[in-house]
C-alpha cells in the first residue's frame, strides 16, 4: 500500500483560524488577515475546537494519492460522501497483463489456502484475457475480475470530514485494509496540521467506545498506539492538578 499527501490548503490551520475569527469579529477580512498573521494560532484553534465549532474546518482540504489497495477498500472508501474521488477505471485500463491483487494476511499465512487463492486469481486472469482476445470489450470482461484486484485512487476531503473518517476507520473494528490506509493518512495530515488533528483517531481516544457492546475491548492498547495517556494516568494527573482545598 502506498499513501501520499499530494496537495493541501496552504497553511491549513491559519486558514481555519481566519475563518473562525471572521465569525466573531466586526473587522473586515483584510484587517483580520493582518491580525491573524501574528496571532497565536495554536491556542486559538484549540479553543475553537473545544467549543465544537467544526464548520470552519471545512475550509482546509487535503488530497491523497493511494495505490496498491483492493477494490474491497475503495468500495468502503467511497461511502464517505463528503469527498471527491477519481479512481483508475477497469473499463478503460485493460488488464491484459496479469492484474495485481491484494492478499489478506490471514490467507497469506496459510500456505495451502494461499496456493489455492493464487490459482484462482490466475484462472480468472486467463478467462479475462481470453475474452478480451476474443473481442469482448474490456468493460464487459471486467465483470469477472475479483474484489482483490488492485486499484489506484485520488481522494480529497476537508478537515472536518477527515476527523469523522478517522474516527470510524482507525477503529480496531474497521476492516484491516482500510484501517491501515486511514492510519497512514492520519500520520500525513498530522505533520502539516498538528493542532487540527491532535486528537484525531478512533472515537475511544476522546470518549467512551462508540461501538458499545461491540467494542474491541482494547481501549488502553488503542490509546497507547495513538500516543495517548492511559485513562488511569489522566485521572491521576487531574487529581494532582486539582486545588487541594477544593479536593
Amino acid at each position: 500500500m502506498k499513501v501520499a499527501l499530494l496537495q493541501y490548503t496552504p497553511e491549513p490551520e491559519r486558514t481555519v483560524a481566519l475563518a473562525a475569527r471572521l465569525c466573531y469579529s466586526p473587522a473586515d477580512i483584510d484587517e483580520l488577515q493582518i491580525k491573524n498573521s501574528s496571532a497565536d494560532i495554536r491556542n486559538f484553534l484549540e479553543k475553537i475546537m473545544s467549543l465544537g465549532h467544526q464548520s470552519v474546518l471545512e475550509h482546509a482540504s487535503f488530497t491523497f494519492g493511494i495505490e496498491e489497495i483492493s477494490r474491497v477498500t475503495t468500495h468502503q472508501l467511497v461511502r464517505h460522501r463528503i469527498a471527491s474521488f477519481s479512481q483508475q477505471s477497469q473499463r478503460y485500463v485493460s488488464q491484459t497483463e496479469r492484474f495485481a491483487a491484494v492478499i489478506p494476511p490471514t490467507i497469506a499465512a496459510r500456505p495451502d489456502l494461499l496456493a489455492r487463492f493464487e490459482a484462482e486469481l490466475a484462472a480468472v486472469h486467463k478467462a479475462y484475457a481470453d475474452m478480451v482476445e476474443a473481442g469482448i470489450p474490456a468493460e464487459d470482461a471486467r465483470y469477472i475480475l475479483p474484489n482483490a484486484a488492485e486499484t489506484k485512487i485520488i481522494v480529497t476531503m476537508n478537515a472536518r470530514e477527515l476527523l469523522h473518517f478517522f474516527e470510524l476507520r482507525c477503529c480496531e473494528r474497521a476492516q484491516w485494509e482500510i484501517r491501515a490506509m486511514a492510519v497512514e493518512m492520519l500520520k500525513l495530515v498530522k505533520s502539516v496540521a498538528p493542532v487540527i488533528f491532535r486528537d484525531a483517531g478512533p472515537g475511544c481516544l476522546t470518549g467512551p467506545c462508540p461501538e458499545g457492546t461491540m467494542t474491541c475491548g482494547m481501549r488502553s492498547d488503542v490509546r497507547r498506539k495513538f500516543g495517548k495517556k492511559s485513562l488511569e494516568q489522566e485521572i491521576i494527573e487531574k487529581c494532582q492538578d486539582a486545588d487541594p482545598i477544593k479536593s
